[in-house]
């Protein structure tokens, strides 16, 4: 599935959320697309072009890293018609991955969506799933060995925070969602509206490339 710049609006991200979530996996992604906006809109009244959803693959409300309670906008079920889906991190990926009936749901919903995102211990979750096969990816720089021992016939790459791999983008700890978030505003948004959500957040934005880990 190729993806090229657009200018539409997008149907929308799905960001998946989960008992043990890590936070700024899913809130760094959920900051740069919730405000992310073509011209100079009033970030109030005007709209995103790439409008973020929180999906739960159980209960809405979970307790993500540190006690923080969130509501999840909707079921994984409903995931259908976005245009891409992130899979965060966290310690709770660990029940993800046992999960059969998640993995199943979460292989199809691959098909119909544009792109599937993980950020940090996310990817184990799309190995598990069988989504890294043949593929390039990136992981937290303390997972890299056992991305590679859950994924052996992918290629772990462990100096880039971001690995573009068309309908398959993974980002390396925490942080790094951030910028692979970013990444996908300047593919489908183009680099002014990238670099102008990036300057608003007050964020610097980072190499994704090799020796940006």
């Amino acid at each position: 599935m190729q993806v090229t710049d657009r200018g539409e609006p997008s149907a929308g991200v799905g960001i998946l959320v989960f008992d043990g979530v890590e936070v700024l996996d899913f809130a760094g992604p959920f900051e740069v697309f919730s405000v992310t906006r073509r011209s100079g809109e009033s970030r109030l009244d005007g709209q995103s072009p790439m409008p973020p959803r929180l999906l739960s693959s159980g209960r809405r409300e979970i307790t993500a890293t540190g006690g923080l309670r969130v509501t999840a906008d909707a079921s994984l079920e409903d995931a259908a018609g976005l245009d891409a889906l992130v899979i965060p991190g966290g310690y709770g990926v660990r029940a993800l991955m046992a999960d059969e009936a998640f993995l199943a749901r979460l292989l199809q919903l691959s098909r119909d969506v544009e792109l599937v995102m993980s950020v940090c211990t996310g990817a184990g979750v799309l190995a598990r799933a069988g989504l890294l096969r043949q593929r390039r990816v990136t992981t937290h720089h303390a997972y890299l060995e056992w991305l590679a021992e859950l994924a052996p016939d992918c290629e772990v790459v462990g100096d880039c925070r971001v690995v573009d791999e068309g309908d398959l983008v993974t980002a390396g700890g925490i942080s790094a969602g951030i910028d692979a978030a970013l990444h996908l505003v300047e593919r489908w948004q183009g680099r002014a509206v990238a670099d102008e959500t990036a300057a608003y957040m007050e964020y610097r934005r980072q190499p994704v490339g090799p020796g940006a880990a």
